[in-house]
């Protein structure tokens, strides 16, 4: 049985309607605008307005779904209001509004319903609740975001998909083989195959296997910057420390802008499952968690130019100007370098053909929808394996957890949760896949999964990590998590065979990992070979 949805569970806070005396404390913050029966008050892909509280009238809000129709998400009448977090920043609206008989209503523009949340505190966190749940429906029905229409597993389909996933964006996939929509897609805008995938946005601009640059700039995330202000803080960088600077200087009523390459949230946003973090005692999400930094900081006026990315770095008279890859100019009395690590890649041949599809470095629903049911080997064995390892070993057949180091002393993995008994399978190099979590198991001589991950010294030229090209069954999804200032894998010994590439005479992989914790939450450590 399928679970309820956000508009069905917290509709009442979705869709709040106001008070007579609320909404005339809300009458300074806008102006009165009248609409004709017919006439729209905000069109999918076009930049809205702001907020607007209806007066008189009734709003039909829809959105549109893959075969262009539009699909009724609510009626607002009057004391409700109409937006969702474009409304803060004014970037294109993802939803159609038209007025079903004559409308007036309170538009409030972006820059002063960033004041009303701060000024009218108790009706903010009203308002600001109700447009981040908004924009969770969006994202769970995806309505109102461009379609990727191609094959599931294409590496360029789940960069889109992940692109904007990353960036809190709803969006569509069909597949061009199954679905009927998708062809007719394919068929009426004359795709061939080669092109695929292709991305609809919702102004009907079609893009044929677009960049996430360009496919940014097309559906609004990002726009052009102005060359001629100067901002007082510019942020490189919009991972947890970037996004925790951008709250502080905007809070303090300083012009800052924030800059990133790919997404907010940085390795925190693909976390599946964070617990440590301070006030979430239950755990959050890193999406979850990095989201709310995010809209908190457009909340006090923070500027965001996602994806873009700085190239260089120059003193000017008074501050400093940053040149982007796009060409243009940034200007900023101060600059905060927040740039953090930079993922290590496997240094073997071929590599880049197996991102995407059978390589990632993070562990998102998506890449875990991707690789439900097969075999998965865990790369490293810090915090981000061991909370992956607890996300993923619910959803695929097996997990592997590998990891290399002079000392097996030298780390640990630590296990939030206890995964479930036989799923996680741990080994190193010399002694193969030997140790299951929770029991002992060896494996013989001719088992496939010995074999493959190599199983004694007779073993040394098929080691433990292979990137398999072929049939789905032996597709292995290999996630990378090495520390970003150890030491990365040697490319000497690497060798191909039959469209794979094994590893060879690397060091001894080693796993320490933490026992069933006690009654009382205090966990026991033992080592398994």
């Amino acid at each position: 049985m399928p679970s309820p949805s956000i508009i069905d569970t917290r509709r009442d806070q979705m869709f709040p309607v106001l008070r007579p005396s609320e909404v005339e404390r809300l009458r300074r913050f806008g102006k009165v605008r009248s609409y004709a029966r017919g006439e729209a008050l905000a069109k999918a892909g076009e930049a809205g307005h702001g907020l607007a509280i209806i007066l008189a009238g009734i709003v039909e809000i829809t959105r549109r779904d893959g075969s262009a129709s539009d699909v009724s998400i609510i009626t607002h009448r009057p004391g409700a209001f109409m937006g969702e977090l474009a409304q803060l920043s004014g970037r294109p609206a993802l939803v159609d509004a038209y007025a079903q008989e004559p409308v007036e209503a309170l538009i409030i523009p972006p820059d002063r319903l960033r004041a009303l949340l701060i000024v009218e505190a108790e009706l903010g966190e009203r308002i600001m609740r109700a447009l981040i749940l908004r924009r969770v429906g969006l994202i769970e029905t995806g309505g109102g975001g461009p379609i990727i229409v191609g094959q599931p597993e294409d590496g360029d389909v789940l960069r889109l998909a992940s692109f904007l996933s990353r960036n809190g964006h709803p969006h569509q996939n069909l597949d061009s083989r199954t679905d009927p929509e998708a062809r007719a897609l394919v068929e009426r805008f004359h795709v061939d195959p080669g092109e695929l995938p292709i991305v609809l946005c919702p102004s009907g601009e079609l893009l044929r296997n677009p960049t996430e640059a360009d496919l940014a700039r097309r559906i609004g995330l990002v726009g052009p910057t102005d060359s001629d202000r100067v901002y007082d803080v510019a942020i490189i960088g919009a991972g947890p420390a970037g996004l925790a600077a951008a709250v502080y200087a905007g809070s303090e009523g300083l012009s800052t802008l924030v800059l990133d390459c790919r997404s907010f949230g940085g390795q925190a946003g693909a976390s599946a499952r964070i617990e440590n973090y301070l006030g979430f005692p239950t755990g959050i999400s890193g999406m979850a968690l990095m989201a709310r930094a995010y809209n908190q900081a457009q909340k006090f006026g923070v500027e965001m130019a996602i994806p873009d990315e700085a190239t260089q770095l120059e003193p000017m008279s008074g501050g400093y100007a940053l040149r982007l890859i796009t060409n243009e100019r940034v200007s900023a009395r101060s600059v905060i370098i927040a740039s953090g690590a930079r993922y290590r890649r496997l240094d073997v041949p071929d590599l880049e053909l197996f991102e995407g599809s059978s390589v990632h470095y993070w562990a998102s629903p998506l890449e875990a929808k991707l690789c439900a049911g097969q075999e998965v080997a865990l790369v490293g064995a810090g915090n981000s394996a061991g909370q992956a390892v607890v996300y993923l070993a619910g959803q695929v057949a097996k997990v592997w957890l590998l990891m290399r180091g002079p000392d097996p002393r030298g780390e640990h993995v630590t296990l939030p949760r206890r995964p479930h008994r036989g799923s996680l399978e741990c080994g190193d190099r010399d002694a193969g896949p030997s140790h299951s979590f929770g029991r002992r198991k060896r494996h013989a001589r001719g088992d496939p999964l010995a074999r493959r991950f190599g199983r004694g010294r007779a073993a040394a030229g098929a080691a433990p990590v292979s990137l398999c090209r072929g049939s789905t069954e032996h597709r292995l999804a290999v996630r990378l998590w090495s520390h970003p200032r150890r030491q990365g894998f040697r490319d000497d010994g690497c060798r191909h065979r039959y469209g794979s590439t094994f590893l060879r005479d690397q060091p001894r992989w080693r796993i320490r990992h933490r026992g069933r914790p006690s009654r009382f939450g205090q966990a026991r450590s033992r080592r398994g070979w």
